[in-house]
């Protein structure tokens, strides 16, 4: 007969509500919708790349020109972006959501009935692309920063792990839908499908039914109170009050730096790097490629869900030092070992802590950060990563001429720095 401790005890009761604890969102209905309207903007965001592209290309026949269109809608999106995070501080955020979603529904929508009637041109699609990428920038911060008005404070980390769940399948699913529909159809018709996407996203937001905002502090008194009515902040001075929010507390500057550097990793690492160990390292082309991302994915995938079914409140200072020092500690391996399955293993492992970490980094900010900054304060930690990308493919290109492992090195020390600076505070150290 079996002695079962009280270990043994505690860790079955942890294991046997895991599915239970990761679900519990669901059972509500303002979630499910948020959830539903999420993945079908995200599904439209992976139309509208393959859309995009494809319909440039079968115009112009030109590279060039693609990079015209896509760098149209990727600047204002990355321009705009604060803007957008200040705004939804201020109106609501799923008004912002709705209007977002439907027009880019319309954008959408024109677009793909001017290729169909033959009256497309490629000013038209900069324009359209330009749109698009300056709408979206008001959608981008609002969509995360709506969840604590549409969930409990202690549903957050499973929330956050089914709608990175959903965001991860759309980003897959979203392009090769997208391609198929083109491969089957013609072009515009993506961007009619895209349309739908859109305002069915925006048809699901309007019938969440959020929660009042938590009211901010009052301020004390004024003295002059009577003599002249103070004005209210201007954008600018509110978008300066969201940055030095950011900056001021070491545990959120820790938490957006950590993001920071994670982008600058995915960016060059997991595009420049992969296809150079695809095809110079490993000599597996394409297919191995494949296997690569698809494993990033994969990994990422299972990682955001074993996070939200995670019980209680991890040390998140912690959580976010260990992801530093996994990562780069993943990079000097995909520098050092030439082989394929302990690459894709790496890779696996990386990807999984990425989803894993994430999960409870993003809960943290919103569990934490007082609403009436919060979207300023996601939309900083998207800004500086749309900023890390570019440089990251620029940084990792030069390095790839020289050798993978030079490429994956730099990065991996990059990492160690951050992991140990992590570890150098202990405000962030205690982070829950």
């Amino acid at each position: 007969m079996s002695v079962r401790t009280p270990e043994r005890h505690t860790m079955a009761t942890t294991l046997a509500g895991a599915g239970p604890r990761l679900w519990a969102p669901a059972r509500q209905r303002p979630f499910r919708l948020l959830w539903l309207g999420q993945s079908l903007s995200l599904l439209g965001d992976g139309f509208s790349v393959v859309a995009f592209s494809w319909i440039t290309l079968g115009l112009t026949g030109s590279t060039l020109t693609l990079g015209y269109v896509l760098a149209f809608q990727a600047v204002p999106r990355a321009l705009l972006t604060l803007v957008g995070g200040t705004l939804s501080d201020s109106w609501s955020t799923r008004t912002l959501m709705i209007a977002s979603s439907w027009t880019r529904a319309a954008l959408m929508a024109g677009v793909g009935l001017a290729g169909l009637t033959g009256h497309l041109t490629v000013w038209m699609l900069c324009a359209a692309a330009a749109a698009f990428g300056t709408v979206d920038a008001f959608f981008q911060p609002a969509r995360v920063s709506i969840l604590p008005s549409v969930v409990d404070k202690d549903l957050l980390t499973p929330a956050n792990a089914l709608l990175g769940a959903g965001s991860r399948t759309a980003a897959v699913v979203g392009p090769a839908v997208g391609g198929v529909v083109i491969a089957l159809t013609r072009a515009p018709v993506a961007f009619v499908v895209d349309a739908v996407c859109f305002a069915l996203c925006g048809w699901c937001v309007s019938l969440i039914a959020t929660r009042p905002r938590t009211a901010a502090p009052q301020q004390p008194a004024d003295p002059r109170d009577g003599e002249e009515t103070e004005r209210p902040p201007s954008l600018g001075a509110r978008i300066r009050e969201g940055i030095a929010f950011t900056l001021r507390d070491p545990r959120l500057r820790t938490v957006v730096v950590l993001d920071t550097a994670v982008n600058f990793c995915y960016a060059g690492p997991f595009t420049v790097g992969f296809a150079t160990l695809a095809e110079q390292v490993l000599r597996g082309g394409s297919a191995t490629l494949g296997v690569l991302n698809g494993s990033l994915a994969g990994g990422a995938m299972l990682g955001t869900l074993a996070g939200g079914a995670m019980g209680g409140r991890p040390r998140v200072g912690l959580l976010v030092a260990a992801l530093a020092g996994w990562l780069g500690a993943g990079m000097a391996v995909l520098g050092l070992v030439h082989s394929t399955p302990a690459v894709v293993a790496t890779v696996l492992a990386m990807g999984f802590a990425i989803g894993f970490q994430g999960v409870f980094g993003l809960s943290w900010i919103q569990r934490n950060i007082p609403q009436e900054v919060l979207s300023r304060v996601i939309s900083v930690d998207m800004v500086l990563g749309y900023a890390a990308a570019p440089l990251s493919l620029i940084v990792c290109g030069a390095l790839a001429r020289t050798s993978t492992l030079a490429l994956f090195g730099v990065v991996a020390a990059v990492l160690a720095l951050t992991g140990l600076a992590v570890l150098g505070s202990r405000a962030v150290r205690e982070m829950r």
